[in-house]
């Protein structure tokens, strides 16, 4: 998939899931992507999804079929919670070619680079126990306000939550990385 140069992303969900996208976004440009809006026609298109309603479900198939009528020879990566959650589910939605969970989202760059047209769906997942990496992210020029992410994932086991499940155990970044952050949006 040596041939692709425009991404676009769309996201479902919470401020961190906003958050992630935009450094989805930043690695994907560095790597010599031009960043593209979702409705545009791109050659990748990343969808970051979320779990917590079965809407957001549907929504992430509805997205999938729009992007097969939009530009059909254009690839289509899932990530987030849904995709960590049923990642067969969605490997089996026509039209996806990338499942991405949890532990390789930030991976995306050299996982989209193995992407072959026409290839059955690839699924880069693993069991949730698995997370233990802390990944920074924050929004930056995609909304009025920035997120940034501070913890990740949670220790507690809610009977409606999906959380724990999805993100893995509680896992956050250094006070001393979250002020350099900080101080950085701010500039």
């Amino acid at each position: 998939m040596a041939e692709a140069r425009t991404v676009a992303f769309h996201t479902l969900g919470c401020k961190l899931n906003f958050s992630e996208t935009s450094s989805l976004s930043r690695l994907m440009q560095e790597a010599g992507f031009e960043k593209k809006a979702f409705d545009a026609e791109a050659d990748v298109y990343v969808i970051n999804t979320c779990s917590v309603t079965e809407n957001a479900d549907k929504e992430c198939r509805y997205l999938v079929r729009q992007i097969q009528r939009k530009s059909p020879q254009s690839f289509v990566v899932i990530t987030g919670c849904y995709a960590q959650l049923k990642p067969q589910e969605i490997a089996d939605i026509p039209g996806v070619d990338l499942v991405i969970g949890a532990r390789e989202k930030f991976n995306i760059v050299e996982h989209i680079g193995q992407l072959l047209k026409g290839d059955p769906t690839k699924i880069c997942s693993c069991d949730i126990d698995q997370v233990q990496e802390f990944h920074a992210g924050y929004s930056e020029n995609d909304r009025t306000r920035a997120f940034l992410k501070v913890q990740d994932g949670c220790d507690y086991t809610c009977s409606f939550c999906t959380i724990p499940m999805a993100r893995g155990k509680s896992r956050s970044d250094s006070i001393a990385h979250v002020l350099e952050t900080v101080r950085g949006l701010a500039a």
